[in-house]
């Protein structure tokens, strides 16, 4: 991923000589750990002040967190993509008994880790896909997927096997292109409709064969009308809409006679 924050102001050269201040020190470690994608606040430090973004991801957890209990006393935490961490710091914040962030990116995981010893929180992160979640050992109160279905070749597949793990809430976020509106569509159509799919509400994923946003690795890009259908089609009930590009599911329909949508598909009997 391409660097998305301008360089901090002060590097590593420009520490006055002399005994390291605190914020000199943390600043150091922060330009060592490479360029953040999350702006996190260590101690009055931000990791990344000049995200194109701006307070990111703050300016959204501002509105998220309104949907997520101020007492997370007891429960458990899984942050799938959970890049330098910032979820899972606030999750833990709030009183979480035990959160697991996972990410592919070794660099993200160095940067979540040093954060949460930085704020002395104790956070489990793994090494570990997303097509691997479902091999994660019991399911957890809350799963935060967030930011990461776009960058997924295979995002059903992925939030398939998300979906077993979810105990009570997850917490999906994605880019969202195209139409930010919602309609109600028949059960079925007939063949030779073709009108329906030029209705841009209609549920549709945007394929990007290159890049988007200097970025290869983002593949699919749903409209509203596509995310929500899907969620559905997962067996989840949308239960808010916090802001634009955040729902909060709870499992409902997730498995069929006693078997999960994922497995179904896969032997042939869904």
């Amino acid at each position: 991923m391409p660097p998305l924050s301008d360089p901090l102001p002060i590097s590593a050269d420009s520490v006055p000589p002399g005994p390291p201040t605190h914020e000199a020190t943390l600043l150091r470690r922060i330009e060592e750990l490479g360029d953040w994608f999350h702006n996190l606040d260590l101690h009055g430090v931000p990791t990344a002040p000049h995200h194109f973004l701006g307070d990111f991801p703050n300016i959204k957890w501002k509105h998220i967190s309104e949907g997520i209990p101020e007492d997370l006393t007891g429960a458990t935490v899984l942050d799938i993509g959970c890049n330098a961490g910032f979820y899972s710091l606030q999750m833990k914040q709030r009183g979480a008994e035990y959160v697991l962030g996972v990410d592919v990116d070794d660099r993200y995981l160095s940067q979540a880790r040093f954060a949460a010893e930085t704020l002395d929180l104790e956070i489990d992160f793994q090494k570990r896909s997303v097509y691997d979640v479902d091999q994660i050992s019991g399911q957890f109160d809350y799963v935060l997927f967030m930011g990461l279905f776009y960058h997924l070749r295979y995002p059903l597949f992925a939030l398939d096997k998300i979906i077993k793990k979810v105990g009570k809430r997850l917490v999906f976020q994605t880019m969202i292109r195209g139409s930010q509106e919602v309609s109600l569509w028949d059960e079925d159509y007939p063949f030779w409709n073709n009108e329906v799919f030029s209705d841009p509400n209609f549920p549709a994923m945007y394929f990007i064969e290159q890049s988007y946003s200097n970025d290869p690795t983002n593949w699919w890009i749903p409209n509203r009308g596509a995310v929500e259908s899907t969620l559905r089609s997962s067996g989840l009930e949308i239960l808010q809409h916090p802001e634009s590009e955040t729902w909060i599911c709870a499992p409902c329909n997730v498995t069929r006679d006693g078997r999960y949508i994922l497995d179904m598909e896969l032997d042939g009997t869904l």
